[in-house]
C-alpha cells in the first residue's frame, strides 16, 4: 500500500535549522512499498518531534533563558575565564541579552525544530487519516505536541508560527489569536487521548494540565508588557477545571520523598504526568546533574571521569527567601525540599555501593572521593576495597589547597571562583554516566501532579478562594513525609504563593515565567538592576530576523531590541 511522507521544512525549519534564507518550504513524495505499516510511518514521524525536546531542555538553552534570566540561578566568570562565553550568560542574567545571545538563538532553533517536526507529524497523520485509516488518536498526540512547542515559543518570544497545510507559508500569531491557536490544540489533544502512554508521551492529563498552564499564563501571552494583567475569572476557573480532571483519575500521586522525583530511575514515578524519556537507548542526558557541581565532586566510584563543570549557583536572593520563610532557622532542618543528607562527613572510609553524594542546595565544605586528579584512580582505604572519603580541594583546578567551600556570596563584580556559590544537586548525577556529560536516564519533569495542586491554588488565590488556595499547597507540604516532612502554611498571599512555587520547583525551569506572572521580573538581585518590562520577552534571534527579510513584514522584531 502506498503510503505518502511529507517531509516538511515549515518556515522556521528552514531559515534557522538549516541556515537557508529560502522560506518556500520543500515536499517530498516518496512511496513506500512492501511491509511498511501505519505504525512505523507514525512512529517515524513523531519519533522525532518528541527527540527535539531533549535539544531545548539542554542545560544551556531552555533552562538558561528560564533560570539564569532570574533571581534564582546565577553563571559566573569561574576561574576568571571559564563560563565567559562573550557574556552571554551574564547578560542573561543581567537582561541585558540582545538579538545576537547565544543560548536565545538556539533555543529558538531548538523549539523551531520541535515546530516543524510536530508539523510533519500532523501532515503524515493526517494524509493516513484521509485514506480512511483509524489515526485519530495519533493525530490528536501530534497536535498535542505541536501545541506544547507552541507554547513553549509564546512564552518566551511572544510568537507562535502557526501552519496547518504543507503549500502555504506560515501565519506568525500574537496575543490572544496565538493562545487560542495553542488552546485548540491542546483540546484535540484532551478529547481523544487517554493516560496509557504516559508521562513520555502527550496523554489525555498532559494536556489537561498543559491546558491549565496555558489558562493561568493566558493573561501575559494575551498582553506581554502590559502595566497589570487582566486574570479573567473566566480563565482562572478552566484552571481549576483542568486541575481537578487531573487529580480525579488517581493516576497520580504526590511523593513521599521529594528527591525521588528526580532519581535516575524516576520513570515510573507516580507524580510524573509529562516528561522527557531519556532512558538508556532513548535520548539520555545527564547535565542537569552535572551542571551546578564541581568539577572535584565524582559522585560515582566506578567512573574516575564523571564530575561536574562548576556552573551556576543560587543567588543570594533566592537563598533567603528560605531563611526568612523559617525565620532565619536553618531550612535544611524544616523543609526536606531543600537538602537532603546521603553522605556523612564523619565517615572517612566507604563502600561503592554505599556511597552516594548530597542532593538539594549543597552549602559549605564538600566531601566525597579523593583523587589527585581527574582521571586517577580514587584513593582506597587499607585493603584496597572501600574508598577514602574525605574534604574535597580543587585538584582538578590546579590547586590543591583550596578547599571546596560553596559561599553564600555569588556575583559578578569580582574573579568567582571555582566554588564560590551554593550549588544545586536536584537531579541524580545518573549512574551509567562515565564522564559526566551523557548517558543520564533520568525523565526530565515537565509537569507533575505537585504542580497541578499548585496551579489550582494559584488560580483559587486570584479568585479570593485564600482557603481554597492554602488547603491544596498543604496537601502537597504535607505529602513529603519520607524524612523530616514540611510543616504547613498558616496563611497564605499572592506573595507567599510565589515563594513556595521557587521552593518546590527550583532548577526546573519554571522560574522566569512564574516571575512575570507574579509582577516580579523587573526587580533587582545579585547584578541585575535592569526594570524594563520589555525585557519578558526573549529578542528573537538576528539569524531569523535576517532570513525573513526578503518578505517585508513577515517577522517583526519584539519591542524594546
Amino acid at each position: 500500500m502506498r503510503k505518502n511522507i511529507y517531509v516538511l521544512m515549515l518556515f522556521l525549519g528552514v531559515v534557522l535549522v538549516e541556515g537557508c534564507t529560502d522560506l518556500q518550504e520543500e515536499v517530498l513524495d516518496e512511496s513506500l512499498t512492501g511491509n511498511v505499516t501505519n505504525g512505523d510511518v507514525i512512529a517515524g514521524t513523531l519519533a522525532p518531534a518528541y527527540a527535539s525536546l531533549s535539544e531545548v531542555f539542554l542545560h544551556t538553552r531552555y533552562f538558561a533563558l528560564q533560570e539564569i534570566s532570574t533571581d534564582e540561578a546565577i553563571l559566573p566568570y569561574r576561574g576568571g575565564t571559564d563560563w565567559g562565553d562573550n557574556n552571554i550568560y551574564i547578560d542573561l542574567h543581567r537582561h541585558t541579552y540582545t538579538p545576537m545571545n547565544g543560548p536565545i538563538t538556539n533555543t529558538w532553533n531548538y523549539i523551531s525544530q520541535g515546530i516543524t517536526r510536530s508539523v510533519i507529524a500532523v501532515s503524515t497523520v493526517r494524509a493516513l487519516q484521509s485514506e480512511g485509516q483509524q489515526v485519530d488518536a495519533y493525530l490528536a498526540e501530534a497536535r498535542g505536541l505541536r501545541g506544547y512547542y507552541s507554547m513553549l515559543s509564546l512564552d518566551l518570544f511572544g510568537i507562535v508560527m502557526s501552519k496547518d497545510t504543507l503549500n502555504v507559508r506560515s501565519r506568525v500569531l500574537r496575543g490572544a489569536e496565538a493562545v487560542n491557536y495553542i488552546e485548540q490544540d491542546l483540546l484535540a489533544a484532551e478529547a481523544m487521548l487517554d493516560d496509557t502512554n504516559g508521562p513520555g508521551r502527550i496523554t489525555k492529563s498532559a494536556a489537561r494540565g498543559l491546558l491549565a498552564r496555558l489558562y493561568l499564563n493566558a493573561p501575559v501571552y494575551r498582553n506581554p508588557n502590559a502595566e497589570t494583567y487582566d486574570f479573567r475569572r473566566e480563565d482562572m476557573e478552566k484552571v481549576v477545571e483542568y486541575c481537578d480532571k487531573v487529580i480525579a483519575t488517581g493516576k497520580y500521586a504526590l511523593s513521599a520523598e521529594f528527591f525521588e522525583i528526580f532519581d535516575d530511575e524516576n520513570h515510573t514515578n507516580k507524580e510524573l504526568v509529562f516528561a522527557i524519556d531519556q532512558r538508556a537507548l532513548l535520548n539520555g542526558n545527564n547535565r542537569m546533574a552535572y551542571f551546578s557541581l564541581s568539577g572535584d565532586q565524582f559522585p560515582l566510584p566506578q567512573f574516575v571521569k564523571a564530575n561536574g563543570t562548576d556552573g551556576p549557583g543560587i543567588t543570594p536572593e533566592f537563598y533567603h527567601s528560605w531563611l526568612d520563610a523559617y525565620e532565619g532557622e536553618d531550612p535544611a532542618t524544616k523543609d526536606m525540599r531543600f537538602y537532603k543528607r546521603n553522605l556523612d562527613p564523619t565517615v572517612t572510609c566507604i563502600a561503592a555501593a554505599d556511597f552516594e553524594i548530597d542532593r538539594g542546595i549543597l552549602r559549605g565544605q564538600q566531601y566525597g572521593l579523593q583523587t589527585p586528579r581527574k582521571g586517577d584512580p580514587f584513593v582506597r582505604c587499607a585493603g584496597g576495597v572501600n574508598y577514602v572519603v574525605g574534604p574535597l580541594f580543587n585538584n582538578t583546578r590546579g590547586n590543591t589547597t583550596q578547599p571546596v567551600i560553596f559561599t553564600e556570596e555569588i556575583d559578578y563584580t569580582t574573579y568567582s571562583g571555582y566554588s564560590s556559590g551554593y550549588r544545586v544537586l536536584k537531579y541524580e548525577f545518573s549512574k551509567t554516566s562515565d564522564d559526566g556529560r551523557a548517558k543520564g536516564e533520568f525523565d526530565i519533569v515537565l509537569l507533575r501532579l505537585a504542580d497541578i495542586y499548585m496551579m489550582r491554588a494559584e488560580a483559587k488565590l486570584r479568585m479570593d478562594d485564600a482557603a481554597g488556595a492554602l488547603q491544596d499547597v498543604n496537601t502537597v507540604r504535607a505529602a513529603r513525609t519520607a524524612r523530616i516532612g514540611i510543616p504547613p502554611l498558616e496563611s497564605i498571599d499572592l506573595d507567599i504563593m510565589f515563594r513556595e512555587r521557587g521552593f518546590e520547583f527550583y532548577f526546573e525551569m519554571q522560574r522566569r515565567t512564574d516571575m512575570i506572572r507574579f509582577g516580579k521580573y523587573e526587580d533587582a538581585w545579585t547584578e541585575k538592576t535592569d526594570s524594563d518590562p520589555l525585557r519578558r520577552l526573549f529578542p528573537i534571534p538576528q539569524t531569523a530576523i535576517d532570513g525573513a527579510s526578503e518578505f517585508e513584514g513577515f517577522l517583526e522584531q519584539n519591542d524594546g531590541y
